[in-house]
């Protein structure tokens, strides 16, 4: 019953919209309803620049970290990463939102310091240096679910499990980007201080 009740926590967690929260209490309006109408930190960034972003992409990692260790003390290692994936679902699909949230990369960042702090950071120099060779958040997003699937199964098997169904729901959160990125009409990232 306790594994069940962490899932539902970590699932809770992740459905904090911290992208909406902040730039309302910023004034700039119903993220839903502005750019990409996306409720994570890319989304922000465009409309309230990189500081805003940075506030939204750490919230949104730290409640992903929180399900993290909170699955490590219920149920260890392997349990963890399944909290996190709990935490990316709600971030996806919050109940709040009538179930139509963010694309999960800041989450996923967020299970990756909680469960390895060295993945981390292998994982945050790749995305840096995708999404700042090519222009494209998403084509770092993407490289790095691609990393992860490596990644997860350099710790364990159990961990790799779990880091794939990651890897499968974030790419299905990116499916109309990969449209974008292959057909030319994806949005190049504004590397805005502030707007």
């Amino acid at each position: 019953m306790i594994y069940i009740f962490s899932i539902i926590i970590s699932y809770l967690l992740g459905s904090v919209p911290f992208g909406i929260l902040i730039t309302k209490l910023f004034h700039k309006g119903d993220l839903r309803k502005i750019g990409s109408g996306n409720i994570g930190a890319t989304n922000v960034m465009r409309v309230g620049g990189l500081r805003m972003a940075g506030l939204a992409w750490l919230l949104d990692m730290t409640k992903a970290v929180l399900a993290v260790l909170l699955g490590h003390y219920v149920g260890g290692e392997s349990f963890a990463v399944w909290c996190g994936f709990a935490a990316i679902v709600g971030h996806c699909f919050p109940v709040w939102l009538k179930f139509k949230g963010g694309k999960g990369v800041s989450c996923l960042f967020g299970v990756l310091l909680a469960v390895n702090p060295i993945l981390f950071v292998v994982g945050g120099l790749e995305w840096l240096l995708v999404a700042l060779g090519t222009g494209y958040s998403s084509a770092g997003a993407l490289t790095m679910f691609l990393l992860m699937l490596i990644l997860g199964f350099c710790i364990s098997f159990d961990v790799g499990i779990a880091f794939c169904a990651i890897v499968l729901l974030c790419l299905w959160r990116h499916r109309e980007n990969v449209l974008r990125l292959l057909s030319g009409k994806e949005s190049k990232i504004e590397w805005k201080w502030k707007k």
